[in-house]
């Protein structure tokens, strides 16, 4: 299943040789499904594209994150790139894009303006005393998520599957990562990609992301 997906002996011996690729074929490579050709162009671009979600998310731990989903997001849909842009600008407009969205994520809350005429005061306190608990349905939905995703990062290899275990289930920052684990943060970076990479594409994840799709929508 994801191991015709990852070979982990094509991207060790490709690494030399990839760093003598233009990024022209780089994309081409990616796009046929080879992860270690946009394992390159990650390396290539996550410098640029940090700092264009540190720009705009003030949380370093936040922007890493947002960082993380913009390449898995290019990486799933690198066949819509037609290369009439510059692949850096097509990478700019996820990496805005995923972090203007983890801010409407963390602003859930509703400000009321204060140039608001007669504001209502019962809507305004329905707006902050409103209970945003899960009911027992949703808690049950919640946990049972848990379990699914706690299951498929068991089935990682060992490498990927710690820095996941570390950074998902056990909430470390890179950094903590990184040095309970004895390895640069950017090797940390580098690992959750290829593990958020091949998670993406395990059937069993993609139920649990199709579950979120229809009750967000």
């Amino acid at each position: 299943m994801t191991s015709t997906f990852f070979s982990a002996q094509s991207d060790i011996s490709a690494v030399s040789d990839l760093r003598a690729w233009s990024e022209e074929q780089l994309i081409a490579a990616a796009k046929t499904g080879r992860q270690a050709p946009f394992g390159e162009l990650y390396k290539r671009h996550m410098k640029q594209v940090s700092c264009v979600t540190r720009r705009i998310i003030r949380n370093r731990e936040d922007a890493e994150d947002v960082t993380q989903e913009c390449f898995l997001s290019a990486f799933v849909h690198l066949k819509d790139f037609d290369g009439r842009s510059q692949f850096a600008t097509w990478l700019t407009r996820i990496a805005i894009n995923a972090a203007l969205m983890n801010l409407r994520k963390k602003c859930g809350v509703q400000e009321v303006s204060m140039d608001e005429p007669n504001p209502s005061f019962e809507s305004v306190a329905q707006r902050e005393f409103r209970d945003d608990a899960p009911d027992p349905e949703e808690s049950c939905s919640l946990r049972e998520r848990k379990r699914i995703v706690k299951s498929a990062i068991s089935g990682l290899r060992p490498q990927a599957r710690r820095v996941m275990e570390l950074r998902q289930l056990q909430e470390h920052s890179v950094r903590e990562t990184a040095q309970i684990l004895g390895i640069s943060t950017t090797a940390v970076k580098a690992r959750m990609f290829h593990a958020r990479v091949t998670l993406h594409r395990m059937p069993v994840l993609q139920s649990v992301v199709r579950s979120n799709r229809l009750s967000s929508g």
